[in-house]
């Protein structure tokens, strides 16, 4: 009976579709786990596809390719370790999600997975199929339980397992980031090895996938809760981590831990690394967005900076009559921070010609909104031109409170392929672009230092499409918007639940409908990077056409 066991984690990135690709990361791995003479190197869930695969896993051509590549993986494979990788499984009319163990040049066992995630941006109950509950695996003489992601969350699975006589849990996971999910993640374990006595390796992926990003931060726990290893969030690790057997089980010996950061540093990386994948992975090595002068524009400006370097982002200035010497200023001040590229467009010229263009159709009429529009909607015009042109992706800059409430231009400034800040409501825009011109990490391409500058993060914000406008003359200030959306959209409370934290009920309702009137724009918006449970796209789903609306 063997008295030690290695096992090499494998904290990757994959990318959706990429079979090859993963197969070769994962062959990577395999060979380090070999070379520091691992017994089982483990890959997180449904790492052959990538995930979430949403609809693509439900094409049957697909599904076989995946296969195909696990089985050619397997016999590439079979001089070594045994590997572990997540992939889907198809037996008979049923999709499975599951976790393949492959040794000796073949695939030696699969693990389904039971509890199907179906809330937030999971939707697996009409992807796959559940299977009943199965016990351990072996792996050289080891019994190992396989819980797959949420199967550990509950103590169903775990508890199958243990009683079928596992005697180390490796969990792979597809687990996407929000803030302080850690916490979550690490209380549930701990509760699944308290209840089992056994020690328990978490496993999860890194990476960006649309608007979602894996963070990592795997984990190995002892039988009683005590951390053995902690590794680092964002970052692609392998590492092997000893178990060793004595009188009473197996335990996992001390390895490294890495530190993690605080909720505003982590929020930052999600939104420099869902950039720089969601680019990545479809292709595009540039990007460009409209440069106002505001703090959200600076905030994307920096965010693309660190994610691509100065080299691969373009800022473009489109002032109008009623844009500001200040504007002017902090827009190319921010961007010569930067180091970016920096475009002069002004819109007058063709604002002119639209404007006479509608002129014999708007004649008796009094200006309004329709013409501010036309502002934004020029401004969408050529960077979508220039976006075209030179083949960079254009970046909308509307923080979560304007998605919310709709105070963004349809086919203007809302225009673009992806959306950094799309879930930071607008008082943490601020504290965020503090945060960041005080700190400075080796993943950031853009210089340190005040990289925005002060003024922009202390005038009062404007769109600028009008004489002395300011956003407070539209919209109650913000942070008594964003109290009431967080209550409303990340508390799903009720109008009464506002009048209650100390709101006005007039406030409440009329936030409560814009935010409805608002659907259709958010469906004909960018995605973007996700960092709450509550982020507008998967995680809240809104008819267009509502005519409910909470009275209070």
């Amino acid at each position: 009976m063997t008295d030690r066991f290695r096992l090499t984690m494998a904290q990757l990135n994959p990318t959706v579709g990429d079979l090859r690709g993963n197969a070769e990361k994962a062959r990577a791995a395999w060979a380090q786990g070999r070379e520091a003479g691992a017994d089982l190197v483990a890959l997180p869930e449904m790492f052959i596809t990538g995930y979430q695969t949403q609809d693509l896993v439900m094409k049957p051509a697909f599904i076989n390719d995946a296969v195909a590549t696990i089985e050619a993986l397997a016999r590439d494979c079979a001089d070594g370790p045994a590997l572990a990788i997540g992939g889907p499984c198809p037996e008979g009319t049923k999709l499975h999600n599951s976790y393949y163990v492959l040794q000796d040049g073949k695939v030696a066992s699969i693990t389904h997975k039971f509890f199907l995630p179906n809330f937030n941006v999971f939707d697996e109950v009409r992807l796959f199929s559940r299977d009943q509950m199965q016990g351990p695996v072996s792996v050289n003489g080891v019994r190992l339980g396989m819980p797959i992601c949420e199967d550990a969350w509950y103590p169903d699975v775990v508890e199958a397992m243990e009683e079928s006589g596992a005697e180390i849990l490796v969990v792979p996971n597809g687990s996407p980031y929000f803030r302080n999910k850690y916490e979550t993640r690490l209380n549930k374990m701990v509760a699944r090895v308290i209840e089992s006595s056994l020690p328990l390796a978490y496993l999860n992926m890194v990476g960006g996938q649309d608007d979602q990003v894996f963070d990592g931060g795997s984990f190995v726990l002892n039988a009683h809760g005590a951390p053995a290893v902690q590794f680092p969030v964002f970052d692609e690790v392998v590492e092997t981590v000893e178990f060793t057997r004595g009188d009473n089980g197996w335990v996992a010996e001390p390895g490294r831990f890495d530190k993690h950061p605080d909720a505003w540093e982590q929020d930052y990386r999600v939104m420099v690394e869902s950039l720089r994948d969601y680019c990545g992975k479809t292709g595009f090595g540039k990007v460009l967005l409209g440069m106002s002068g505001g703090i959200d524009s600076a905030l994307v400006a920096t965010i693309a900076t660190d994610a691509l370097g100065a080299d691969n982002v373009r800022c473009v200035m489109l002032p109008s009559e009623y844009t500001s010497d200040h504007s002017l200023e902090d827009a190319k001040g921010c961007a010569e921070a930067l180091g970016v590229r920096y475009d002069f467009v002004p819109i007058t010229e063709g604002r002119d010609a639209i404007t006479n263009t509608l002129a014999p159709l708007f004649e008796g009429t009094q200006p309004d909104l329709a013409e501010e529009n036309i502002q934004s909607r020029l401004r969408g015009l050529l960077l979508m031109a220039l976006s075209n042109k030179f083949g960079e992706m254009l970046l909308t800059t509307g923080n979560k409170s304007e998605v919310a409430v709709g105070y963004a231009t349809i086919y203007g400034d809302m225009a673009g392929g992806y959306n950094p800040i799309k879930d930071l409501y607008k008082t943490r825009v601020f504290e965020t672009c503090r945060w960041r011109n005080a700190n400075h990490r080796a993943w950031m391409n853009a210089p340190e230092g005040e990289v925005i500058p002060d003024r922009i993060i202390t005038k009062p914000p404007s769109a600028e499409l009008r004489e002395d406008q300011k956003d407070s003359d539209s919209l109650p200030d913000y942070p008594v918007l964003d109290a009431i959306l967080d209550i409303l959209v990340d508390q799903d409370g009720s109008v009464a639940d506002c009048v209650d934290a100390g709101y006005s009920r007039e406030d409440a309702q009329r936030v409560q409908h814009l935010l409805y009137i608002s659907e259709y724009k958010r469906y004909q918006s960018a995605p973007g990077a996700r960092l709450t449970p509550r982020a507008f796209w998967l995680d809240r789903r809104y008819p267009i056409v509502n005519r409910w609306r909470d009275e209070g």
